[in-house]
Formats: C-alpha cells, structure tokens, sequence
C-alpha cells in the first residue's frame, strides 16, 4: 500500500474561504497548478493554487479552475500546466507572477546538511546529474516552511529580473535528451516555426540544443512587463506549432507534446532575453496522495 503523501498530523488543506483570482489584484502572486482534487498545500498568503484543466474534471468545489473567461482548458492533456499558465495570463493582474506545481516549489533556503551529504550517494547511483537543484523529500512539515515566502521573494526582485529554477544538468545535449525521449521530429517543426516567426530567435535555439542545461517544469517567476513579453511569444509560438502536427499521433506520455515543446522554449526565451536571472532549487515532495 502506498505510503500517503501528507500524514494525518501533516495534512493542510485549505477548502474554504479561497478567493477569487479573477477579481484579485495582490502585487505578487505565485500560483500552483494542480490536475485533481485533494489536498492543498499553501505555504504563503502569496501562492494561490488552480485546477488546470477544470473543464475537463467534475467534482472540484475545492479551488479556482482554468476554465472562466478566456482559456484553453480544454487543451490540458496537450499543454499540461499551460493551461493554467494562459488563464493567469489572460484573467488576472499582478506586478510579479510565478508559476509552480502542487509538488514543486521554489526555495531560497540552503539545503539541510543532511541532505547535502545524502547527495554524495547519487554519484555512484548515476543520479547526480538528474537529481541536481531538486530536494527530494516526504517530510512537507519540515520543509513547508523553507518554501520561498514573500519577503525573502521581494529582497531577490531587488536584484533580480526574474527567477528560474536551478537548470538540470544532462548527460547529453538537450537535442539528444529529447531525441531519447521523444520525437526528435518535433525539433524540426518547432525550428521551422521560429524561422517563421521569430527568426531571430534561432541562434538562440540552437544554443539551447547544442548545451547540456534545462530548465525544467515550465517554472518562473517574473514581472510583469517582462511575463507579459514573453506570454505573447510563448503561445504564439505554441499555437503555431499545434496546428503543424498532429495531436491524435502522439498517445500516453507523449500527449503532452505542447508541454514538452514549452520547455525549451522557455530556455529559448531566456537565453535571448538574457535577463539577469537568479536559479534556486526546487523542494519536490516526492509522494502526494489525493484525496
């Protein structure tokens, strides 16, 4: 039996009195995609989960969906957290955005030595590279608080255009990664898209293929002037490359091409912007029980 995500002395879940998004104009605002009902975890006034894909669920009472005003919920199994993404994006209105997943959250704490010290076994598991900027962990009442809060988000965006998450490190080119794991065809379409549309983008591209860093999970935080920019390129390219393929050839996994494609994109748009960036870890809670 499957060990719970959240212990019955741990479980947070906040079902009542959440506002609404649509009306809601805080300064910054970090919203935290989910894709099922269950228990939500809210660390700081400053995050504000949504249901991407709502109108594809029934049951969910719990929190606001993707599904109001303009949005392309429907388009979840494709797009993933985009959804999500692009209702913010249309719906809402704040100084400073950011995006993270109902696991993954950003950090500015060093990690506990303990957990330093347990990464010097993943050198002979192979894992070093795949685990690099992730704090895996079950203990979410030790590490809830070491979750990024709003003061510690403000002293960064002092210095800082924005925050990515720390870039994976690959074994191989982020071509090659891709072409493990899915399609290396995408990659052609995806480039004839922005020679299309963005030709000055491709150097770019083709920096981010020929490296061996990724930022991973469609994570950012950004101000608004500069999330707005890049919304606007993101799903236009998106959009473009959706219509030059064929949805009902990718099945499973591969499903969420658009999220896939989203990805090096977003490492795309920020290696040409080159915004002065700050990448911090990634707390993942490695279990997460549904209720």
């Amino acid at each position: 039996m499957q060990k719970p995500f959240l212990a019955n002395s741990e479980i947070i879940i906040f079902i009542t009195n959440i506002f609404n998004p649509m009306v809601e104009s805080s300064r910054i605002k970090i919203y935290t995609f989910y894709y099922k009902c269950g228990s939500i975890l809210k660390p700081d006034l400053i995050y504000q989960p949504i249901m991407a894909g709502n109108t594809l669920l029934s049951g969910n009472k719990t929190i606001p969906g993707d599904d109001t005003g303009e949005n392309i919920s429907v388009k979840n199994r494709y797009y993933c957290e985009l959804t999500g993404i692009y209702w913010v994006w249309k719906n809402t209105s704040q100084e400073v955005i950011g995006a993270c997943h109902y696991r993954r959250f950003f950090t500015a704490q060093p990690e506990p030595l303990l957990y330093k010290l347990k990464r010097i076994l993943y050198y002979p598991l192979g894992l070093y590279k795949k685990r690099w900027g992730l704090i895996y962990t079950q203990k979410v009442n030790r590490f809830l608080p070491r979750i990024l809060g709003r003061e510690q988000l403000e002293n960064i965006l002092l210095k800082y255009d924005a925050v990515l998450p720390q870039a994976r490190k690959l074994k191989y080119t982020v071509e090659t990664h891709y072409r493990h794991y899915h399609n290396i065809n995408d990659l052609k379409i995806l480039e004839a898209v922005l020679e299309d549309l963005y030709p000055d983008y491709l150097d770019a591209y083709h920096l981010v293929l020929k490296g061996k860093r990724l930022y991973a999970n469609n994570m950012f935080i950004l101000k608004d002037i500069n999330f707005q920019e890049f919304m606007n390129w993101w799903f236009n390219v998106l959009f473009e490359f959706e219509r030059r393929i064929d949805l009902k050839s990718y099945n499973d996994y591969q499903k969420h091409i658009l999220a896939f494609i989203a990805e090096r994109l977003l490492n795309v748009w920020f290696k040409k912007k080159q915004l002065n960036c700050v990448e911090l870890p990634v707390i993942y809670f490695k279990l997460f029980k549904f209720e």
